[in-house]
């Protein structure tokens, strides 16, 4: 199709703003898919993505939409995840487009993802069409939404359509607006093809699909592209775009957006944000391109060594359908041959733990998260530490700095104080104070990443009773007093259980601990002391009482003596039993603490 009657634009959206639903409603629409077989979040494949109700994957799809002056236009939509932990998603698919749908919920009002999202989109000069969704409800409010939209984001409220991608109402006004607001491509002018890599995934049969926006040129089947950041020069096997499903076309040209496969056997050789382009005359490389920096760290291990091997191809499977996800082998004395994780963050851990145990079938274990340290050394050197089975000891430390983040929380006026305390229990600092309207305020804060990890959007959530919202960004470091907390059962160290904690915080994580571990490990003949340590300090104890048998039974009256004697011979037995005794710890035992 000529280029001028091409539009490209994405779908960017705070979590659960029914961006979904209304890419849905404009496939209906524009008749890419039938009727009979429309259903419910038809671009969320996952059933991981229909279950929570979210996007994980941005979805390319090409539609063919009759406008009102007669002219057949190719549109090509990507839907985009909008969690914060999926931002780099976002930021890839926005410069594959010229424009991008803004969609806010007019019962919620603008979000702090809608905020992070609208900002990615404007250093990407893309043309912005907000859509107010969900009219149709009883509380929505859409003069107070067209309100925020003009204060927080500074885009003037009466170019915003409004719409319910439930009913159907609207979607007319939205196709119109991408056909007349949202620029047709350009070429780059470079001499030969440049064609942006923006997403891949791997096929049984075709090996690995990369999805494709062409900038420059043209890509068909039979010529030999070069893959500029890995080198690799590669022979195209077949071009097509989807509807939603592939389909084969012979190429694709300027401004249109697509799937290319390619003689390509390993997931490794594709980065994603790459640029393709002619392997006899290279052009240059677009801009974009940035290797994906992980923030959350976590060991993953099968629960049965045999699976190692397996566990390995699986990962590298799902690395190349989520490239912020990065891995490399380790082993532990606890838990065997395993592998280390990095993670943009605790949702994107969650996922995809939960996809090798749906996708890849695998029994998998995980150990606490743990973020990056910066561990200055008394000789002057530098060291990151991501695991504290690293840590080197105390008496060749100056200082350690921790990873923080600029936290920007939005929540209702009345739950102000609520947010101020737990900020403050998170060891954050509040820097300002905006007050949004007359009913929402948004806090700035910068707390370490540490203590954002595990509960922070979860107490949002619960003391906002679901209004509160959260984004995030990384900010540099700082000087911490950051110990690490050793777990020793029966006076042996366990190295699964170990974490780096604050100081402050150190003696209640390792009660909770060792009260944990108490629950959870089997009787011995013997007590077993379990104990919490920094450096050579114990913090915490729980003792795992022994089984006894009554050796007293068999005395019935007569002198308290010979019941003494005894008990004395069976103490010394016991004695002498954990001299030699180790203690197992059961794999129960270390994922029930884990998930604890």
């Amino acid at each position: 199709m000529e280029i001028s009657r091409i539009r490209n634009f994405s779908i960017i959206a705070h979590i659960d703003h029914g961006k979904t639903t209304l890419s849905d409603r404009l496939l209906h629409r524009t008749g890419t898919i039938a009727t009979r077989d429309q259903q419910a979040q038809l671009l969320d494949s996952m059933d991981l993505e229909r279950e929570r109700g979210i996007t994980i994957k941005a979805h390319p799809v090409t539609m063919l939409y009759t406008a009102k002056n007669g002219i057949e236009y190719e549109l090509n939509l990507i839907d985009t995840p909008g969690h914060v932990d999926f931002a780099y998603e976002v930021s890839r698919s926005l410069s594959a487009c010229e424009g991008a749908l803004l969609i806010i919920d007019a019962a919620q009002g603008v979000e702090a993802q809608t905020v992070a999202n609208v900002h990615l989109a404007m250093k990407q000069n893309l043309t912005i069409i907000p859509v107010i969704n969900k009219i149709d409800l009883p509380h929505a409010d859409v003069a107070q939404t067209k309100a925020q939209l003009e204060e927080i984001l500074a885009i003037p409220g009466d170019t915003a359509i409004l719409a319910s991608a439930k009913e159907g109402i609207g979607i007319e006004d939205i196709l119109e607006a991408i056909v007349e607001r949202v620029p047709a491509p350009k070429a780059t002018g470079e001499r030969s093809l440049q064609a942006l890599g923006f997403d891949s995934y791997f096929d049984m049969y075709k090996g690995v699909v990369t999805h494709v926006r062409v900038f420059n040129g043209e890509l068909r089947a039979g010529m030999m592209v070069k893959l500029l950041h890995s080198g690799k020069s590669v022979e195209i096997k077949e071009v097509g775009s989807f509807n939603p499903k592939p389909y084969v076309r012979d190429c694709l040209t300027v401004g249109e957006t697509g799937y290319v496969t390619a003689n390509i056997k390993s997931p490794k050789d594709v980065k994603m944000g790459d640029t393709l382009t002619d392997s006899r005359i290279p052009s240059p490389a677009l801009p974009g391109f940035q290797e994906i920096h992980p923030m959350v760290f976590s060991g993953i291990y099968p629960i049965n060594t045999a699976d190692y091997e397996h566990l390995k191809v699986n990962l590298g499977k799902l690395q190349l359908n989520d490239s912020a996800f990065v891995y490399q082998s380790e082993s532990s004395v606890a838990l065997g041959f395993g592998f280390r994780c990095g993670f943009l963050g605790l949702l994107h851990l969650e996922i995809v733990q939960e996809r090798l145990r749906r996708e890849y079938d695998m029994d998998i274990i995980a150990t606490y998260p743990s973020v990056i340290y910066r561990v200055h050394m008394t000789d002057g050197t530098m060291k990151e530490v991501d695991n504290p089975a690293f840590m080197p000891e105390v008496n060749y430390i100056s200082k350690i700095e921790e990873p923080m983040v600029k936290a920007f929380v939005i929540c209702p006026n009345e739950n102000i104080g609520d947010m101020l305390a737990l900020i403050s229990e998170k060891r954050g600092i509040v820097d300002n104070t905006e007050t949004l309207d007359q009913r929402r305020v948004m806090l700035t804060s910068r707390m370490p990443l540490n203590e954002i990890l595990i509960d922070f959007h979860d107490r949002i959530k619960s003391i906002t009773r679901g209004f509160g919202s959260m984004d995030y960004e990384h900010d540099g470091h700082r000087e911490s007093d950051m110990v690490k907390l050793d777990v020793l059962v029966n006076a042996e160290p366990v190295d699964a259980f170990s974490c780096i904690v604050h100081r402050d915080k150190a003696e209640q994580r390792g009660r909770a601990l060792a009260s944990k571990l108490k629950e959870v490990i089997p009787k011995q003949q013997y007590a077993v002391a379990i104990q919490a340590a920094i450096g050579g300090k114990f913090i915490a104890r729980e003792t795992v009482t022994a089984m006894r048998k009554d050796v007293t039974a068999k005395c019935y009256g007569g002198d308290i003596s010979r019941k003494r004697k005894l008990l004395e011979k069976q103490k010394e037995g016991k004695k002498r039993m954990k001299a030699f005794g180790t203690v197992q710890i059961p794999q129960e035992a270390f994922i029930e603490v884990l998930k604890a």
